[in-house]
């Protein structure tokens, strides 16, 4: 195993090691490791001292910001209140000044009192309860020894955290799953007490003890969850269930939400009342011992813990899982499941959960119920994509506000103000709009944070362009508005307009600038006000160029935009008038062929294409962008260009949906190869980067479709794409089933046959 081990932020602290209960599926007393009968019942000061203190070594060591102290059992609450009081003021005093402590305890609640919540509340240990649903489905299992019902008095217990000094204490209710009490029962029970949270947990197994399955149902644990997560989504999802968001957060890209599910690795250590260190108590299912690690608080650091071999296998994410897990495309979502539900003797815990029918049913069974309201509507819309592209990068430039945190001095303050002053205004905040909205803006955004991240040296002052945006809003909006701004290198660039020539090379300075008619009004600290029209180049101004494609679309030509070198190849200097005039003609041709040979991708493109940037010939490093920027290199061959076109046009279309939605996770912990390129191996991105351009081409060139079906299905079957990417993959097919034989490639060759070469 590699790697450094991952530290522990959270230990579970066992402070009484019997229970007032006998409930019948508990891993500590009822299963394989019977260690408790030889742990002193109540854990001592001298455990507790020096647990308090190898856990604040620990949080120091590993500079972490916060750690969790979970007090459990047996039952905690037999430990007393003033053996539990001094557990809090040890670890309290032992981690001041090192790292915030989050206490909490696990209890079946019949000893939970006023005493017990009053010294709770004086420390913040919040409280979880153990209730498995209404009277019939909690006394299945939990039960006094002598038979007697628990289920009063845990109601009792919960009316008491429920009340208004208690409430804020209460982290919800742990129910054990048993299917054969009835799913909407235990879920309307549940609800009923208004917790804030449900947390279902299947009943302890391993394949050498498989679970009950009284119907002979392989997926009857699945079954019995989906007809919760009905019932639940019935009522509104009333009450979060940990479960269910975990599952809806893998499939949507994000993190799993606990431990019996995803890859997240294992942070947890547990100290028993003697103060030995085991791993994750649910291993006593297994067999006898498998928990132990043979270290001590008095002996052993925590480190030495986190480096045991039963420990690192459960750090090691994708890695740690059964081979066969790997190959599931749900890998992502269960995580192989619960470590111990793997265990079988013959061969430890290499195997998929005893869960593993169970566990995929649940989650196609999520996703099926789900999708059509979870997909980000950027993918459905191009009007929404649009529109979250432009929250993004308002987003972002709130986000440098804060970052600068008072570093950009008055010059960033009044050009922040001045920007409030634009929006106040229904012209003034359109005029923003378009700046804002330009694809330049936001590399410039993106370069700035970035540069005060690594403390990069002149991030600052990037930052403090900020006002040239704030003019060139101004003066589109059309208000009779003067926003100061400064010029570097005797130049000062007004993004979407074009650049002012105001003094000569190496000059710095401030102008006041705002617009006068069809020009602007520009004047220097020293000098008189000048005038200067906007329309043509002249040798105080270099305007943005815009001409017209389709006869409708009017586009930027954008060779000045000091951020514009962001493509694979580099931007081209700025282009003299007939270098200029070449350019749109011969990108107006290749646009025609484009809404001949596909006409319904040139007319999308055409409600998202803004701008488009010349290049040259050569390597460059390849920076984001915002949405609607394609870059071109110039070629006499307007095949080619066409192709090119399109291209610009598909891999800005994918990267903004990526901007604003996650199609796959874990990119990287697989590698494909491509079917157009048998001897390249690329991650789930690269192939569907590739598969999206090369669908696109296809209905230029039908050849681009070899290997696209090929292609798709290993993407289907991958565990890599969220609900949003699957949706992309139908779209893909879609759009596949919509290339007509050689039409297109027959309209672009037809187009292009007495087209002069240039």
């Amino acid at each position: 195993m590699t790697g450094p081990a991952v530290p522990f932020r959270e230990i579970v602290l066992k402070v009484h090691s019997r229970c007032d209960l006998a409930c019948d599926h508990c891993y500590v007393y009822e299963h394989a490791d019977q260690s408790w009968r030889t742990r002193p019942k109540t854990i001592s000061d001298h455990v507790i001292a020096k647990t308090a203190q190898r856990l604040a070594e620990h949080a120091k060591t590993h500079a972490l910001p916060s750690v969790s102290v979970i007090l459990h059992g047996g039952e905690p609450l037999l430990a007393g209140p003033a053996r539990l009081r001094r557990v809090c003021e040890e670890f309290g005093s032992a981690l001041s000044g090192v790292a915030d402590l989050d206490l909490r305890i696990h209890t079946n609640g019949l000893q939970l009192s006023p005493r017990y919540l009053d010294l709770f509340d004086e420390f913040g240990v919040k409280v979880g309860i153990s209730l498995d649903g209404d009277r019939a489905a909690n006394d299945r299992h939990r039960r006094f020894a002598d038979g007697r019902s628990s289920h009063p008095l845990v109601l009792k217990a919960v009316e008491l955290l429920r009340q208004d000094r208690y409430r804020h204490l209460d982290l919800g209710l742990l129910c054990t799953i048993d299917i054969r009490n009835d799913p909407h029962a235990v879920l309307d029970a549940l609800v009923a007490l208004d917790p804030p949270l449900i947390d279902f947990l299947l009943p302890h197994a391993t394949w050498d003890e498989p679970p009950p399955r009284p119907g002979g149902s392989p997926t009857a644990y699945a079954e019995w969850l989906l007809a919760v997560f009905d019932r639940w989504q019935e009522e509104g999802s009333p009450v979060p269930v940990r479960l269910f968001s975990s599952v809806l957060s893998t499939l949507g890209g994000g993190p799993s939400l606990t431990e019996s599910l995803g890859l997240a690795p294992t942070d947890l250590v547990v100290v028993e009342t003697d103060g030995q260190l085991e791993q994750v108590d649910s291993l006593k299912s297994a067999y006898e011992g498998a928990a132990a690690t043979g270290f001590d608080v008095f002996s052993h650091s925590f480190d030495d813990v986190a480096a045991h071999p039963g420990v690192r296998a459960r750090q090691l994410g994708l890695a740690g899982v059964s081979e066969t897990c790997r190959r599931c495309p749900v890998v992502r979502s269960c995580g192989g499941g619960l470590y111990t539900h793997r265990y079988r003797s013959a061969n430890a815990f290499d195997n998929p959960s005893v869960y593993c029918a169970d566990l995929e049913a649940l989650v196609r069974g999520i996703e099926a119920r789900t999708s059509a309201v979870t997909v980000s509507p950027a993918l459905t819309d191009r009007h929404e994509l649009a529109a979250e592209q432009h929250d993004l990068t308002r987003t972002l430039l709130a986000g440098l506000h804060d970052a600068l945190d008072g570093r950009g001095g008055a010059r960033w303050d009044e050009a922040w103000g001045l920007a409030g002053v634009l929006e106040s205004s229904g012209e003034g905040a359109a005029g923003l709009d378009r700046v804002l909205a330009h694809p330049y803006t936001r590399t410039w955004l993106l370069d700035v944070l970035e540069g005060l991240h690594a403390e990069r040296p002149g991030a600052v002052g990037q930052a403090l362009r900020l006002p040239s945006y704030v003019a060139a809003a101004a003066v589109r909006s059309g208000l009779d508005l003067e926003v100061p701004a400064d010029y570097r290198d005797g130049r000062l660039f007004l993004p979407t307009l074009g650049e002012l020539r105001l003094a000569g090379p190496g000059e710095a300075g401030r102008a006041r600038v705002r617009g006068v008619g069809e020009g602007l009004s520009v004047r220097r600290e020293s000098g008189g006000e000048r005038i200067v029209p906007r329309g043509a180049d002249s040798p105080e101004w270099l305007p943005v160029r815009h001409f017209t494609v389709g006869g409708a679309l009017r586009l930027a030509l954008d060779d000045v935009d000091p951020y514009r070198d962001c493509f694979e190849a580099p931007a081209a200097p700025r282009l003299g008038r007939a270098e200029a005039e070449s350019w749109t003609e011969a990108v107006g041709r290749a646009w025609e062929l484009l809404e001949k040979a596909t006409p319904r991708q040139t007319a999308e493109a055409a409600e998202s294409l803004t701008t488009l940037t010349p290049l040259v010939a050569g390597r460059n490093t390849k920076r984001p962008h915002g949405y609607g920027a394609v870059g071109l290199m110039m070629t006499g061959d307007g095949q080619e260009l066409a192709l090119a076109l399109l291209r610009g046009l598909r891999q800005t279309g994918l990267r903004a949906l990526l901007d604003v939605t996650d199609l796959h996770a874990l990119d990287g912990a697989w590698e494909y190869r491509l079917p157009w390129e048998r001897n390249t191996r690329v991650p789930f991105s690269g192939l569907l980067a590739g598969t999206y351009e090369r669908v696109g081409l296809s209905f230029l060139v039908p050849g681009f479709l070899d290997g696209v079906p090929e292609a798709l299905d290993m993407m289907d079957g991958a565990a890599e794409p969220t609900v949003g990417g699957m949706r992309l993959l139908r779209a893909l097919r879609d759009e596949v089933r919509g290339v007509h034989g050689t039409s297109g490639m027959n309209i672009l060759m037809n187009a292009v046959e007495h087209e002069p070469v240039r």
